[in-house]
């Protein structure tokens, strides 16, 4: 091997380390705080714009909210280092059952927990 197939050699796995480290450095998920009332509706109103919720429910750990306009369910989740929107029917969510604390919901394409003080369901600010 010469000098310049040495220096290239050298440089490239340099770079290589470098993107590897920048790219592990982009993928660390940044700490969501729990959502409190006015972060909650906050979201909701950026997640659904055309919609106006009648009543707000936040988790009890803060990591989810279900919404009600009428007959129909918004359900926000926290998902990564963020929040997923998802909308159903409310009979779907009126039905669930929790147990241990715990509110399953099956989605489409995800099954969020939601943290419940009790186990009664629905709650007061949604029934």
């Amino acid at each position: 091997m010469d000098k310049a197939l040495l220096i290239q050699l050298g440089g490239s796995i340099a770079a290589v380390a470098l993107l590897v480290a920048f790219a592990a450095w982009m993928g660390v998920a940044r700490a969501t705080p729990p959502l409190d009332a006015e972060a909650a509706r906050a979201l909701v109103a950026l997640e659904f714009p055309d919609h106006k919720p009648d009543a707000v429910w936040i988790a009890a750990d803060g990591a989810g909210v279900i919404a009600r306009e009428g007959d129909l369910a918004l359900v926000l989740y926290r998902r990564g280092d963020s929040y997923v929107a998802r909308d159903l029917p409310w009979s779907v969510i009126a039905g669930l059952k929790p147990t241990n604390g715990r509110l399953p919901v099956r989605l489409g394409d995800a099954r969020p927990v939601f943290a419940v003080n009790d186990d009664v369901w629905p709650p007061k600010e949604l029934a």
